[in-house]
């Protein structure tokens, strides 16, 4: 698993530290233990398309976040992206946040066994957006979530102004944001780009949407759980 991660790591062309990769392997190996007891998410029997599913495809957004000193990972799971970006930018506090409970222990444990600058919090994320956590981040991020126009509504509150809002995305980026305009416009959001996520030696149309918050958002934003969903913007 060691030489496996190193050498995706490298056709990523991540610089990555011996201690690094072993906690990316202890990451792996209490994801599988727990992940047989809670089902947390997919890990692929394949290694090498654990790693590169799961760890690569995280760090996508690393570039993006260097300076950052807060970031919070919006719906995190399993740990995805938040655990990976985490292990490789230990200057940045990250929040790990899940409205599910024993995903927030897993995640709680994690962050202990690996001494992370982290903590996780169970916690919906309209909830956060109304609360102590209102334009409290330098960054947020997000994947495998919801719809662009949903996640602007989670997460732009989230998010100081001058900062950004990174969504992994599949191939639909494009379309997402065409339907987010009004989102963007109403929260105080603008899109930067939506650049190529590629993993080397896959042909996963992967993408990452990278929006900069321009002004405060209005008050009455984000609306009651589960209403960013139920009727976007």
């Amino acid at each position: 698993m060691r030489e496996l991660l190193r050498a995706r790591l490298n056709a990523a062309g991540i610089a990555a530290e011996a201690e690094q990769i072993e906690k990316l392997v202890a990451f792996h190996r209490l994801l599988t233990e727990a992940n047989a007891r809670m089902n947390l998410t997919r890990v692929p029997d394949d290694p090498g398309e654990a790693i590169d599913r799961n760890y690569i495809d995280s760090l996508a957004p690393l570039s993006c976040l260097r300076g950052a000193e807060t970031c919070v990972d919006v719906g995190s799971g399993a740990g995805f992206p938040g655990v990976p970006l985490a292990i490789f930018l230990p200057d940045t506090h990250f929040v790990l946040m899940d409205s599910l409970s024993k995903r927030v222990g897993f995640l709680s444990d994690v962050i202990a066994a690996l001494s992370l600058n982290a903590e996780a919090v169970c916690l919906r994320a309209e909830e956060a957006g109304r609360g102590a956590y209102r334009e409290a981040f330098d960054a947020a991020v997000a994947r495998a979530v919801a719809p662009l126009n949903v996640l602007c509504e989670l997460m732009l509150p989230l998010v100081r102004v001058g900062g950004r809002v990174l969504a992994l995305k599949g191939p639909g980026a494009a379309a997402e944001l065409e339907a987010a305009q009004t989102a963007l416009e109403t929260l105080g959001g603008r899109c930067l780009e939506v650049a190529e996520a590629r993993v080397a030696g896959r042909n996963w149309a992967h993408t990452l949407a990278v929006l900069e918050k321009t002004a405060p958002t209005p008050e009455k934003y984000p609306r009651r759980v589960g209403i960013p969903e139920k009727r976007p913007l």
